[in-house]
Formats: structure tokens, C-alpha cells, sequence
């Protein structure tokens, strides 16, 4: 549609708007390796149009970003993904995906810095890929919680096995999801904002 200068919108469009009753908001980072799903975990749950900053793969690229188990991928993220979620009247999350591929992790720093948690996504295909953002995470003290994304082609492990492979301790959350879906992505984040109270709890309680 064209508009001449006096029909120019001005401010958010509606539906980006905060439901007037939003008392607080948190910042929720979504991490892990090359291709695993960050992207499609923050566009399926974001209910404003999400702001991505994928590009088309190259021939730059070949030999330097390891595609084993995502060898149809033809676009990655190269700065970060953006979107919102009101979990409820009064809480909304912003949510901000990493890239996946090394040659843009100095980006993390500023991406992870102030979030309150972060969901790790990982790929049984690929386990360990989802180690250095676990440690990233680890060393700057925020908490999450690790989402296992369920390509239809990716072996399926007990929750035990997984747990080893990933050596994560017992109070950290492991569950299933499907990013591609709102409803389980919603439940992730859910269960993040569950962990993160837990872990608020259990240290006010320390003696």
C-alpha cells in the first residue's frame, strides 16, 4: 500500500504492543551449535514479527562451517534473532538467538550479557556442539536449562544417557522439544522460567 506523507504510520503497529497489564519483562537468550534451531525456536514463538539476521550461505563458507546432519541448510543467523513472548498478563520475555558457527561467537558477549537464563538447544545428531555454549553460559553465571529439538531424522536416547553425555548436573532441567511449534517452544520457556524460580527459592532458603 502507498502512503503520502500525511498517512505515514506513526509509532509500534498494535499487535507489537505490550498488554497494558505487563508489570515486568526478562531478557531469555536461546544458544547452541550451527543449525540446531535457534532461529525457528524465536520465529515460532514470537508473537511480534521476529527480527532475524540470516544471510545465504556461501562458497566462503565451505570447509569452515562444519554442515554434518544440516547439509540442507542454505541460510545462518550472522548477528542475532529478536522476538517477544507474553507468558502470561504480566510477564513478557524478550528472547535474542545466537549465532551458531564459531567465526561469529565474539558476538555472544554482547547478546548473553543481562539475560536472566538461557535455553540451550542441542541436536543428538551433534551433541557436542552444545558444550561451548554450556560453558559460555557457565561462566558468566547464568542459569538454563538444555532442550533436546527433535529432527525427524535425529536418533532418539533415553533421558539418562543424555544427561551423561552431557554431563549436566540433576537440577539442570532436560526436556524435548519440537522448535518449529509454538506450544513447545512455549513449554520450554516455561520450564526455564520454572528453573529459574526454583534456583531464586533455593538460594534465598540457603542458610
Amino acid at each position: 500500500m502507498d502512503y503520502n506523507d500525511s498517512e505515514l504510520p506513526l509509532g509500534p503497529r498494535r499487535e507489537d504492543l505490550l498488554p497494558t497489564s505487563t508489570e515486568r519483562s526478562v531478557k531469555v537468550v536461546v544458544v547452541g551449535g550451527f543449525g540446531v534451531g535457534k532461529t525457528t525456536m524465536v520465529r515460532s514463538v514470537s508473537e511480534i514479527r521476529p527480527l532475524t539476521t540470516e544471510e545465504t550461505m556461501t562458497q566462503a563458507g565451505v570447509g569452515v562451517d562444519d554442515l554434518f546432519g544440516v547439509e540442507r541448510k542454505t541460510e545462518t543467523t550472522v548477528a542475532m534473532d529478536f522476538g517477544r513472548i507474553t507468558l502470561d498478563d504480566r510477564l513478557v520475555l524478550y528472547l535474542f538467538g545466537t549465532p551458531g558457527q564459531q567465526r561469529f561467537w565474539f558476538l555472544w558477549n554482547g547478546v548473553i550479557a543481562g539475560a536472566l537464563g538461557a535455553v540451550v538447544l542441542v541436536d543428538t545428531r551433534r551433541l557436542e556442539d552444545g558444550f561451548p555454549a554450556m560453558d559460555r553460559l557457565e561462566q558468566g553465571g547464568v542459569p538454563f536449562v538444555v532442550a533436546v529439538n527433535n529432527f525427524p531424522d535425529a536418533p532418539v536416547y533415553p533421558a539418562s544417557d543424555l544427561r551423561a553425555a552431557l554431563d549436566l548436573p540433576d537440577h539442570v532441567p532436560l526436556v524435548d522439544c519440537d522448535a518449529r511449534r509454538l506450544d513447545s517452544g512455549r513449554d520450554v520457556l516455561l520450564t526455564l522460567m520454572r528453573h529459574l524460580y526454583d534456583s531464586a527459592t533455593a538460594t534465598s532458603e540457603a542458610p
